[in-house]
């Protein structure tokens, strides 16, 4: 019998057993070889993760991916969604389950029967949860298989998951690699656990005119939080969503289909259009409230394009007679000796401390007393001002406006000394409305992480897997400082356009496939390519010179 040389890496990280096994022999026969590690969600081989119910055919490294970490959160999620699906066609077969967008700790759904003005009740839910719990204690294998093309697509169109089915159109492969458990079959777009046993932490709520999956925080272990609402980011998502079906681009399938098509251009525009449209509205907001509103403040997580956005709505403000005066937050930073530090000792810049608020907040009261004020500008590379550098400006009563763009801007501590009637507060978040199709939906965070990906390499000669390590770290610094104030803002604009992820997949498909097996970031990597895999190239020469995507793949009308 032909036999393979695995090495495993304990749950603590240490060096595990070292031994011969069967080629092809299950991940899941293999989990007492970690030691004490818990519940695990998945398992690493040679850095890729990969489902329990993998075989293992070659030599290789190991590793448990623990249900309680970032990683098996994530895949704790993604099990809940295909558990309820699994569910939805049980109890409702003549329904169409479809997955709209996050919310805090949570995805919102809808049946399509809903979308067309049948709202289900609480008995419907009641149903549900029962129904999910009798899967959940059944403890019913999930497997990962192998269908062949024309076989998955018969299978997604007679289920009616047309999205689906949509998809698969994108794809060349001969064989299609499913999710099963029981009688219920999925499309397998990233891992899931091994068994419906692990997926107890859960609720369903009424929400809207659908309702909520709720599941753990990641870093909460397996208890629910309290439910917190984010009324102003589901009312951004709903109008993008509806506006999706109004022009037929809901799902991926659909943007596949215009590129196969050559008409992708023209939706390109309408895209473009539609996010003038919604900053423009924004600007007239803003206008209507100049006789008491001296500056606007927009914050948002990383690569959300704040920027652009600035910059933008300068000029729709320009258009009506404002004359804006733009500020980075950047430039208050405190001298390096003075940032707070970290839990690791080392500098903290995601801190509201890191930034000089007193300087901040006596230039702008000066500025509303019409003063003229000499603007710093902060020196990063001797982590200190620079001297004799900034612009001197004035403000214009009733003319002029201050646009002021940095992390805190939503965060009333940074302008304790600032009357909140003075201030416009602007969340800035790319939101994407697609999903990958009925059942799966595309994170935010994956669209901004490959925003930032391109570039880092764009304008920072950052290579992948830099952006991929220090992603976790900025992750944690926008759960602290960006989304506990976002409900506070006066206005939210969505920097997500439909159509740029295959876009980014023409600039950022080589530089993932750089990162190599041997990097702890590989499995990202190859997670993020798998996603791209979904997606028909577009030449980014179709991109609008004044385009928001263009501050992450260069040349911009804009200068930065």
């Amino acid at each position: 019998m032909e036999t393979i040389k695995l090495r495993f890496i304990t749950a603590s990280g240490g060096p595990g057993k070292e031994s011969e096994y069967p080629c092809g022999i299950r991940a899941d026969s293999l989990i007492a070889e970690f030691g004490a590690a818990g519940e695990i969600a998945a398992v690493k081989v040679n850095n890729e993760i990969l489902p329990l119910s993998q075989e293992i055919t070659i030599n290789a490294v190991l590793e448990p991916v623990p249900l309680l970490g970032h990683e098996g959160m994530m895949i704790y999620r993604r099990s809940q969604s295909f558990l309820l699906a699994m569910s939805a066609k049980r109890i409702f077969p003549k329904e169409n389950l479809y997955i709209g967008h996050s919310l805090g700790n949570s995805y919102y759904y809808t049946f399509v029967s809903a979308q067309q003005g049948r709202n289900f009740k609480d008995t419907d839910l009641e149903e549900l949860k029962r129904d999910m719990l009798a899967l959940v204690a059944e403890d019913l294998p999930v497997e990962k298989k192998r269908m062949a093309y024309g076989e998955a697509l018969e299978l997604f169109r007679s289920k009616g998951q047309d999205d689906t089915a949509l998809l698969l159109e994108q794809r060349n492969e001969s064989t299609v690699a499913v999710n099963t458990c029981g009688a219920f079959t999925d499309i397998f777009v990233e891992p899931l656990v091994n068994r419906t046993g692990l997926l107890s932490a859960f609720d369903l709520a009424p929400y809207n005119d659908g309702f909520l999956l709720r599941f753990p925080a990641i870093g909460k272990g397996k208890n629910l939080e309290p439910f917190a609402d984010e009324p102003l980011i589901f009312s951004v998502y709903g109008e993008y969503k509806k506006w999706g079906r109004i022009v037929g681009v809901r799902s991926v399938g659909e943007l596949n289909r215009l590129v196969s098509r050559r008409n992708i251009r023209d939706y390109i525009r309408i895209a473009e259009a539609f996010q003038a449209r919604k900053l423009a509205e924004i600007a007239e907001k803003i206008y209507g409230e100049k006789e008491k509103v001296r500056a606007v403040f927009i914050a948002g997580p990383s690569s959300s394009g704040k920027t652009t956005t600035a910059k933008r709505l300068s000029i729709e403000l320009m258009v009506m007679g404002i004359k804006p005066v733009a500020i980075s937050l950047d430039d208050y930073y405190r001298e390096n000796d003075d940032i707070p530090l970290d839990d690791e000792g080392k500098r903290d810049f995601e801190r509201l401390e890191a930034l000089d608020i007193p300087y901040l907040n006596s230039q702008l009261l000066e500025l509303f007393d019409g003063k003229e004020v000499t603007l710093p500008v902060f020196d990063f590379k001797n982590g200190r001002r620079k001297e004799g550098e900034g612009r001197t400006v004035r403000m214009e009563k009733r003319r002029t406006m201050l646009i002021i763009e940095g992390l805190h801007g939503l965060n009333d501590a940074l302008t304790p000394q600032v009357d909140s009637s003075l201030k416009f507060k602007l969340y800035v978040s790319a939101l994407t409305q697609l999903n990958l199709d009925d059942h799966n939906r595309i994170p935010t965070s994956d669209n901004r992480l490959l925003r930032r990906l391109v570039r880092d390499h764009q304008f920072r000669g950052k290579d992948a897997a830099w952006t991929i390590d220090m992603w976790a770290s900025v992750q944690r610094g926008e759960r602290r400082h960006i989304f506990p104030f976002q409900n506070s803002a006066d206005a939210a604009f969505n920097s997500a356009l439909d159509y740029e992820l295959s876009v980014l997949k023409y600039h950022a498909d080589s530089l993932l496939r750089a990162v190599k097996p041997g990097q702890p970031e590989y499995a990202e990597a190859v997670r993020l390519l798998s996603f791209l895999e979904n997606f028909a190239p577009i030449p980014p020469q179709y991109v609008p010179g004044q385009s928001i995507l263009r501050e992450f793949i260069g040349d911009s009308e804009f200068k930065y």
